[in-house]
């Protein structure tokens, strides 16, 4: 009889824990969402921050964009585009020191401002950087761990670091779905 009592209240602990849970990520989505939300300059519908993210107030979010921990950092704008998702610790720099012109060695107190902007349907994989003057393009995948300092055409899929291009999306396949709506 004990061993059944102990039974039921262990099941009991673990489905209220379940639920408490699930409740907690809950929140934390809204509240990560609401941030982001609220620092934006422009948000379309129906974004989503799962996890801890830091955005300036230059962002600008499309519709669908889904994010998973992402730091952008600097002065530079960064725009979005329409369901944009990213992995977990991606990282976009839109400021650097100024070394090049700048008044000292090894660099001085001025920055270089470059902007960043990110196409419709673009997957960044986990831990990925992205430096400032960059563009991703439409329907362009960037694998996991990959530093972007060039631009990135419609639908390549690129990886490494430096990152460079890997192989192409099938087009006819990409632009089927894109026509059927069918968004993840």
């Amino acid at each position: 009889m004990k061993a059944f009592f102990l039974k039921v209240m262990f099941n009991a602990l673990t489905w209220a824990h379940g639920i408490l849970w699930r409740k907690k990520r809950r929140f934390q989505r809204w509240y990560y969402t609401e941030l982001a939300r609220r620092m934006a300059s422009s948000c379309g519908n129906g974004l989503r921050v799962n996890a801890p993210s830091m955005f300036t107030p230059s962002c600008s979010f499309g519709d669908n964009c889904n994010f998973n921990g992402m730091q952008v950092k600097g002065g530079g704008k960064v725009s979005f585009g329409s369901n944009f998702h990213s992995g977990e610790g991606c990282r976009i720099i839109t400021q650097n020191h100024n070394y090049e012109h700048g008044g000292a060695l090894p660099y001085d107190d001025t920055y270089v401002v470059k902007d960043v902007v990110i196409g419709e349907n673009v997957w960044l994989g986990d831990g990925v950087t992205v430096m400032g003057g960059v563009e991703i393009g439409e329907g362009a995948v960037v694998a996991a761990g990959a530093v972007v300092s060039k631009d990135v055409p419609k639908c390549a899929i690129v990886g490494g670091v430096p990152a460079r291009l890997l192989k192409w999306r099938d087009m006819k396949h990409y632009e089927e779905l894109k026509s059927q709506g069918r968004y993840h």
